[in-house]
């Protein structure tokens, strides 16, 4: 489920109440996306996937599920932020993959890491970490040439 960024409080107070199972499929667009024709002309440049591996204490998954639905607020329309989403493991119920698509790496350093925004976003999440996130940025490769 993707949000375009004019629904986006709207969207947002849906998602804040949903399940933690909802939380497995859907995602948070923080602006809306460009005219196919712009992106089909390869006239825009690829975004950066920031993938964080989370592990929670176990026992306190849920409560992780709520302050992340709190803190992602510290996310939305910080500039160069695409779009958010956290998924749960099935596997491992303590372990989450926080999925952010961002303009560049220096849009999430810049933009968000050198900022008061994260250091609410890390006070919120952070009390249920078992360990230090592992947080890494990928490109897509494309399928053809």
């Amino acid at each position: 489920m993707a949000l375009a960024a004019c629904d986006l409080l709207a969207s947002y107070v849906r998602f804040a109440g949903c399940a933690l199972k909802d939380l497995r499929i859907g995602a948070i667009r923080c602006r809306p996306p460009a005219p196919r024709d712009l992106r089909s002309a390869g006239k825009l440049r690829s975004m950066v996937l920031e993938v964080a591996l989370i592990d929670v204490t176990p026992g306190q998954e849920a409560e992780f599920a709520a302050a992340y639905r709190t803190a992602v607020t510290e996310l939305i329309g910080v500039e160069g932020c695409r779009s958010i989403r956290m998924t749960q493991g099935i596997e491992t119920p303590s372990r989450f993959v926080l999925l952010v698509e961002w303009d560049s790496v220096e849009a999430h350093e810049q933009n968000f890491r050198a900022t008061d925004r994260f250091g609410r976003w890390r006070a919120a999440i952070g009390p249920f970490f078992s360990g230090p996130p592992h947080v890494e940025h990928f490109t897509d490769v494309p399928a053809s040439e």
